[in-house]
């Protein structure tokens, strides 16, 4: 048993098995213009290592070195990188600053608010 449709193009009914190629709506081709697929490469500038002290200019040397030293890879934040600020900070210190952080953010939540005619 045939199908038909209502074609958008010309206003009237064909089959769906014998769709004129004329008359089949334009789809957007997604597909990137590379041959293949995008490559995260091993390869990278040479690094001095913050463990050993060695050159590497292999992502993989370089974390196998610290994974074999136990040691994990962080970035740059200073909250992570720097533990002895973490110990030395007394427990209600750190609540005081969290308690200040939350007011600065109420209060600039509240501000967006108010210049968007959110607010009072």
């Amino acid at each position: 048993m045939a199908t038909y449709r209502l074609c958008k193009v010309c206003g009237d009914i064909h089959d769906v098995a014998m769709w004129p190629d004329n008359h089949r709506e334009w789809m957007p081709d997604n597909r990137s213009d590379l041959a293949a697929p995008m490559l995260i490469r091993d390869s990278m500038d040479a690094v001095q290592s913050m463990l050993d002290g060695k050159m590497y200019d292999s992502k993989r040397g370089l974390r196998r070195t610290y994974r074999e030293a136990g040691v994990i890879e962080v970035g740059d934040d200073k909250s992570y990188t720097d533990p002895e600020r973490l110990r030395t900070q007394a427990p209600a210190e750190r609540k005081r600053q969290k308690q200040a952080s939350r007011k600065k953010i109420e209060a600039s939540v509240g501000k967006a608010l108010s210049r968007a005619g959110f607010g009072a």
